[in-house]
């Protein structure tokens, strides 16, 4: 795996060198963006708006526009506005993981201990486990501050990146239904469907298989074979069926 970042972890008065890697890996087949008229690579390019000349990597700056004038940052200029966050990962407080909303969850990296803090890495790993909490923290990546929680899983621990509370959209605009629309005996059905359906949360039983699908339409195409296209119309349920298709959802289910 690839080091995106290295620092530590700030524990009260504790810092544990760390190495940080992407936990995920992308499922979706890799697509390459071609010229319709004879199937070349489109290759996209940075370019001067004002003369047209490609501008090669090495010769890009970032600017801030400040009073229409821009004020070119270097690489320094950013650790120096706050040091200590670009090089620690600086746990606030610790809570328990269920107050968090999934809502505010978004990336996932493994944390691996430097060889002078693996006994400091081993006890915030054991101590998380034992309180059943999980800490919260603040770091800066690639010039922007993130707010994350800190796991356990297994023998490694998680950063977590989570969303600041600013980030998520206010529902105000959203045209949603009251409660009182819904009977007592849709709720009882509704919940019955709900137990039926209910068991232990096991993620290796879930897997991405559209990819997969479509694998057998791009071989079939390669070997000039016709793909039958399916289309498929999402009826909505309307409201006088709807005792009627949950019941037939449970039926369904007992059969099964």
């Amino acid at each position: 795996m690839k080091t995106i970042w290295t620092g530590a972890i700030g524990f009260g008065l504790v810092n544990i060198p760390i190495k940080l890697y992407s936990a995920t890996l992308d499922s979706k087949l890799d697509l390459d963006m071609l010229d319709n008229k004879d199937h070349s690579n489109i290759k996209f390019q940075r370019v001067n708006e004002k003369t047209g000349n490609v501008v090669e990597w090495n010769d890009i700056v970032k600017g801030y526009k400040y009073e229409d004038e821009y004020i070119i940052l270097e690489d320094e200029d950013f650790e120096q506005a706050n040091a200590k966050k670009t090089k620690t990962i600086e746990i606030l407080e610790f809570v328990m993981e269920d107050e968090i909303d999934s809502i505010y969850f978004e990336t996932p990296y493994y944390l691996e201990p430097d060889k002078s803090g693996v006994r400091a890495y081993t006890l915030l790993r054991e101590a998380l486990k034992e309180s059943k909490k999980v800490g919260v923290a603040s770091y800066v990546l690639r010039n922007k501050e993130a707010l994350c929680i800190i796991k356990p899983m297994n023998e490694v621990l998680v950063l977590n990146k989570i969303r600041f509370s600013q980030e998520i959209r206010e529902t105000t605009e959203l045209a949603l239904p009251a409660t009182k629309e819904i009977k007592d005996a849709e709720m009882k059905m509704a919940l019955s469907l709900i137990d039926q359906l209910t068991q232990p949360f096991d993620i290796s039983q879930y897997k991405d298989t559209y990819s997969e699908e479509l694998l057998k339409v791009i071989e079939a195409k390669a070997q000039g074979k016709d793909t039958k296209i399916v289309k498929m119309d999402v009826t909505p349920t309307a409201a006088k069926d709807l005792m009627a298709q949950l019941k037939a959802s449970l039926e369904l289910k007992k059969a099964s």
